[in-house]
């Protein structure tokens, strides 16, 4: 019995200790609040922070609740609340002050860059959490710049005064770059032209400039969209692509890439039309604006310009409100395609306001201007997103993204333009061999984005066997605020004539030009030249012809080009169009007094899996005036990379007592060319052409005895073999005249090689 009265005490004793703290934190009125271990914050901060007063009412929700304020600050590194009777305890340790924060082994970004990504500064309170936080940020930063093996390891050195020092040391590593870049399913198209579509590239040793052989995951992303947009504008409307993956290899290397496509199918159209759901308004008013016929092959970028065309014409006819929807219909039973264009009315909405983010360099007016869009306007979704096209097309940002938000009232809205800014600036040194002129080198300096204003500036230089070259070009491609590009070149150019005619020719001059859209495709440019042609050093041997031009001849002319571009790829083109004419005339002042032209045009089609033809024509003429003769160094000279099997400058109008070429004032050529693969690993770049060039040169614009113009069709046939190279392209050309005279100048070989790195 005294054994159980003892056990039942014992626990009624252990059972009021447990709950008398619980009772008193419930019930305890707070009478005095002292703090300790501060140094810094005034203890009325602390007090500010806890929200707790003298007389308050302490329970242990409160107490918790002020310890994680007090935590939340970013102030302490410990914080203890103990409540005995009604004095509430406050313990405190400060975290240190940041005194100086410090770099070390960083020797391919400046401290500077560096520290303006972190968040830490010195003389800002030190916490473990933000210092994760930026060492997560710099890892960030060297894995941009293609830093994979980077380590990262911040130190802290304790001062007195509660002050420490933070220092990164940080093993930078090598560059991983981009080792190959593979594709798995393409059968349509070889590797080599899918890498050319994308913007990251494979490592080689002459890219020591360039950053595209870096792995970047943002560049990576943005090569998925590049291919997605090239397969559907080549008419796979069913085009998926499976994976993209960058495998690192195990000594953090190199990256491997490889993208997984499934091409599908390619499609033609089949019909296309408007459906319109807007009163009074009759489709077939706008049935011009669609260019698309039947039986072209489906190109989703066609279908975006017809669907801005039409957002353009509706606004024309005061539809300001309108969203047009392109309603693509696959039969997959026959590869074709209906599309219609649903045209319906949208909520009135207007631009409030355009912010421009992120462009530190380039001005807010040079992404402003590439806007469709501007405050006060209707908003249009078709015309953000031509302009978010626009803006990237200027090369000048890493990323453009748009975003539109809610503005100040329901019918307002805001649009964020967000930019990152990339390298503009471009140093290229070349050297290669040609037929024409021998080894040569070149240097180019090109600044894009000139001092943020988005002109182009180059200069550019180029040293050959039997070719001097130096140039310097300026365009701004918004003069006085308009879609207008002007700019002006200055050159001199010298040139070793002897094999064709004898003569040295000296040229040096400028010219200023203007340039403006017509359309989408279709561009217009007009210039004024000024320059100065010498003719030196004729050889005592030169046809009569030859030395009565030498001298000096002054040339002020105006002129105009004319250009339409409808092709897959500026670089390796396998389909479309590039159509030209140029005009010009002379005689604004100066010696010569002339007017010519030249028109041409080259279409490129697939007719087999990688097997591309390529049709050229080409004519031009020109003709003095007021009984000028058109003198040796205005006229044309056929041969050559323009007419293959014969010598530069090897057909056309001949003294042949002397066997000097004169040029001539008329021409045309043609080209028929069939590009296949060789059936080599396509990684290789190598591909074999078979072709058939013709064309003709007459009237020297000089007669007499021993001048044969006879203007006959000359005509070769021939085959080469074209390499991409790490070092650039090379290209050899075997071609024999299958119809030509007897004074003409042939050429079996002709070889071209160059790089720029």
């Amino acid at each position: 019995m005294r054994q159980v009265s003892l056990s039942l005490f014992i626990g009624l004793f252990a059972l009021s200790i447990l709950l008398t703290p619980a009772a008193a934190y419930a019930a305890a009125t707070i009478k005095e609040v002292r703090i300790e271990g501060t140094e810094r914050v005034e203890p009325a901060t602390v007090m500010s922070y806890m929200d707790l007063q003298v007389g308050d009412t302490a329970e242990r929700a409160d107490l918790d609740r002020a310890l994680k304020s007090l935590f939340g600050t970013g102030l302490f590194a410990d914080v203890s609340l103990d409540l005995q009777g009604n004095i509430l305890l406050v313990d405190l340790i400060e975290n240190p002050v940041i005194n100086e924060i410090a770099f070390e082994g960083n020797d391919r970004i400046e401290d500077e860059e560096l520290l303006s990504e972190i968040q830490l500064r010195p003389r800002q309170v030190f916490t473990r959490t933000k210092v994760q936080s930026d060492v997560s940020r710099l890892y960030q930063i060297y894995r941009r710049n293609g830093r994979f093996s980077i380590n990262i390891e911040p130190k802290v050195i304790r001062l007195d005064q509660n002050r420490v020092n933070l220092v990164f040391e940080i093993q930078e590593g090598d560059v991983t770059n981009v080792k190959s870049i593979r594709f798995v399913g393409n059968k349509h198209f070889d590797d080599s032209k899918l890498r050319s579509e994308i913007t990251t590239s494979e490592t080689a040793w002459y890219k020591f400039i360039s950053t595209d052989d870096r792995y970047d995951p943002d560049r990576l992303a943005f090569d998925q969209e590049l291919l997605r947009r090239f397969y559907l504008a080549q008419g796979y409307a069913d085009y998926n692509l499976i994976s993209a993956v960058a495998e690192l290899s195990d000594d953090k290397d190199d990256f491997f890439i490889t993208f997984t496509v499934d091409e599908g199918d390619r499609y033609k159209v089949k019909s296309t039309g408007i459906d319109a759901n807007l009163r009074n308004f009759d489709p077939a008013s706008l049935k011009e604006t669609i260019e698309i016929e039947a039986g072209d092959w489906y190109d989703a970028d066609l279908v975006q310009e017809t669907v801005d065309k039409l957002t353009d014409a509706l606004g024309d006819l005061q539809y300001a409100f309108v969203s047009v929807r392109p309603d693509i219909s696959r039969n997959r039973e026959d590869n074709t395609v209906d599309i219609v264009f649903q045209v319906s009315e949208t909520p009135r909405v207007f631009v409030e306001r355009i912010n421009v983010n992120g462009n530190m360099r380039t001005l807010d007016e040079v992404v402003r201007r590439e806007l469709l869009l501007d405050e006060g306007d209707p908003y249009n979704r078709s015309k953000l997103a031509r302009s978010e096209q626009n803006i990237r097309n200027l090369d000048f940002f890493e990323n453009v993204t748009v975003d539109v938000s809610q503005g100040s009232a329901p019918d307002k809205t805001v649009v964020d333009v967000d930019v990152s800014e990339k390298s503009t600036g471009e140093l290229s040194i070349g050297a290669g061999f040609s037929t024409s002129d021998g080894p040569l080198a070149d240097l180019r300096i090109r600044e894009r984005n000139l001092l943020g204003k988005g002109q182009d500036l180059l200069l550019a230089t180029t040293i050959a066997g039997e070719r001097t070259e130096v140039d310097l070009s300026f365009t701004e491609p918004f003069f006085m605020g308009r879609d207008v590009s002007a700019g002006f070149d200055l050159f001199h150019i010298t040139r070793d004539l002897q094999d064709e005619s004898s003569f040295d020719q000296r040229r040096t001059g400028g010219a200023l030009r203007v340039g403006y859209p017509l359309s989408e495709r279709w561009r217009q440019t007009f210039s004024y030249r000024a320059e100065r042609n010498e003719i030196t050093d004729v050889s005592a041997t030169a046809s009569r012809f030859v030395m009565e031009q030498r001298g000096v001849r002054d040339t002020s002319a105006i002129g105009q080009r004319t250009t339409y571009e409808n092709v897959d790829s500026k670089q390796f083109p396998t389909e479309g169009w590039l159509l030209w004419l140029d005009t010009e005339i002379a005689g604004l002042g100066g010696d010569a007094k002339y007017v010519s032209g030249k028109t041409g045009a080259s279409w490129f089609h697939p007719i087999w899996d990688q097997v591309v033809v390529n049709l050229l024509g080409e004519t031009g003429a020109i003709e003095g005036y007021s009984d000028e003769k058109v003198q040796i160094n205005e006229r044309f000279f056929l041969g050559g990379t323009t007419l293959r099997g014969f010598e530069r400058a090897g057909v056309g109008p001949r003294d042949l007592t002397t066997n000097d070429s004169l040029g001539g004032k008329y021409f045309y050529r043609g080209t028929a060319e069939v590009s296949f693969p060789l059936g080599l690993p396509e990684e290789w770049g190598i591909k074999g052409h078979t072709f058939s060039d013709a064309g003709s040169l007459f009237e020297p614009d000089d007669s007499g005895a021993g001048i044969a113009d006879d203007g006959t069709v000359r005509a070769s046939v021939g085959a080469g073999v074209s390499w991409r190279s790490p070092f650039g392209p090379v290209r050899v050309d075997v071609a024999q005249p299958i119809v030509e005279e007897n004074y003409d100048e042939e050429e079996l070989f002709r070889f071209n090689f160059g790089t720029r790195f």
